[in-house]
């Protein structure tokens, strides 16, 4: 008999059918769901006037999108299932969830042209998490530029685009002035992530650390936490600054690569043309 449920397809149509369905690739997917439920849980908090827990709740989601994905991999739960659902969860938790809070906070004081600002980054996220699935399809990319995200991530924009509600719990002033200031800055994040800059992403050869860094590395990860204990928007806002920063860093270091890899592939080009001429020579002498 069948049940009152259509049944769980992981894989889609294109996968293995199972009948029963491992609890291991059940828990990425209510990882990303929890992930969503924080960032729409953000949503209503800030138009309770509960803004730093509804910043938290957006922060929580952005940092739940970094585990689920790995979880999946450590379990060898990845499915078809998943990966739409983890981008379906990056429009609202990046997407929808930041921009309301700031508009919320912020925005809605340069009215229209506030909740442009707001509409601009939401639809830009979207366009973003859009391109970069079709990327994921592309065979014929370098497997260097593995390294590189094409425009801001999206959970990297969702965190930059509220740096304006970090300087507000910081005491800075909430005005109309600042609020078309954010607009403006709302709108740059939303141009960033849909724009072809390359982003250092680390997936392909940041995977391992070496030796001697490992003790420092434990450190740094300890002076982080116990920062954003005790001076949490401080340090969040400097994160995103300094991440603003390291963006010009980035795509100074992807120009070198793609300078290093042309120049690779012009030298094993000559050397493969010096080879067929050295056999055509060969052939000929004989």
């Amino acid at each position: 008999m069948a049940g009152p449920f259509a049944p769980f397809e992981p894989h889609g149509g294109g996968g293995p059918r199972l009948r029963e369905i491992p609890l291991r690739m059940i828990i990425p997917n209510m990882i990303t769901i929890i992930a969503i439920c924080a960032g729409l849980s953000g949503i209503r908090l800030a138009y309770d006037g509960r803004f730093e827990t509804a910043v938290i709740m957006v922060l929580i989601a952005a940092s739940l999108d970094a585990v689920d994905g790995r979880v999946a991999r450590m379990l060898k739960a990845s499915s078809k299932f998943g990966e739409q659902l983890d981008s379906l969860a990056d429009i609202v938790n990046f997407g929808v969830a930041p921009g309301l809070v700031l508009y919320a906070y912020l925005l809605d004081k340069a009215h229209t042209f506030g909740w442009i600002a707001a509409l601009v980054f939401a639809i830009a996220c979207a366009l973003r998490l859009a391109r970069f699935n079709v990327a994921l399809e592309d065979q014929n990319r370098p497997a260097w530029e593995g390294d590189y995200f094409v425009g801001v991530p999206a959970p990297a924009g969702g965190v930059l685009v509220m740096l304006p509600i970090y300087f507000g719990f910081l005491g800075f002033p909430v005005n109309d002035s600042v609020a078309i200031g954010a607009s403006v800055y709302t709108i740059v994040i939303a141009m960033l992530m849909i724009s072809r800059l390359p982003v250092y992403s680390g997936k392909v050869s940041g995977t391992r650390v070496r030796r001697e860094f490992v003790m420092p590395l434990m450190l740094v990860f300890v002076a982080l936490v116990f920062l954003l204990a005790s001076y949490t928007w401080q340090t969040v806002a400097a994160a995103a600054i300094a991440y603003i920063i390291f963006l010009g860093f980035s795509a100074r270091a992807y120009a070198r690569r793609a300078r290093l890899e042309a120049e690779k592939g012009t030298v094993a080009g000559g050397d493969t043309l010096q080879s067929k001429a050295g056999n055509a020579a060969s052939e000929a002498d004989e």
